[in-house]
């Protein structure tokens, strides 16, 4: 049907294959997006949720706001710190931290980006509203990004050096 239909005949969305190319080399390269197990959503090391689900304003979300029938758009923490997998050798598995920006609205919509780690920055991954590329400059936490409507953007934590 039009949803999964193929021009065969004009030739591959380039940019497209190149998104997708894009999607599959983070989800090979970081272990947080190949869990095995389900996520807890409680402290799992040294008191970090494995998962938090976020308000656009980057507040945690309450029972209340998970009953809004008006919500259209969240943000998902993934604690890479708590994987809680092994790799092939039985070594502990460890990633970096992401923050998925969901937004299924129509319009823009402003996300606080929030501060997990006291003096860690974000830096941008991917935005599905752009064409895919080498990842940007850090975005302070506790400061507003826009994400286009019905987009996706894809954080990394940059925690500062110790």
């Amino acid at each position: 049907n039009e949803l999964s239909w193929l021009d065969w005949e004009n030739g591959w969305d380039h940019e497209f294959t190149a998104f997708v190319r894009h999607v599959i080399q983070l989800r090979a390269e970081h272990p947080v997006f190949r869990r095995r197990r389900f996520f807890q959503g409680r402290p799992i090391r040294a008191g970090v949720k494995d998962i938090l689900w976020l308000t656009p304003a980057g507040q945690e979300m309450t029972d209340a706001e998970w009953e809004l029938d008006h919500a259209r758009s969240m943000a998902v923490y993934l604690a890479g710190d708590a994987v809680l997998d092994t790799d092939r050798r039985g070594h502990p598995l460890h990633d970096d931290n992401f923050l998925l920006l969901l937004n299924a609205h129509h319009d823009t919509l402003p996300f606080t980006l929030p501060t997990v780690h006291p003096g860690a920055t974000w830096q941008m991954m991917l935005d599905t509203a752009d064409a895919p590329g080498a990842p940007s400059s850090s975005l302070s936490a506790g400061t507003e990004h826009a994400v286009d409507g019905r987009a996706l953007v894809l954080l990394r934590e940059v925690l500062p050096s110790p």
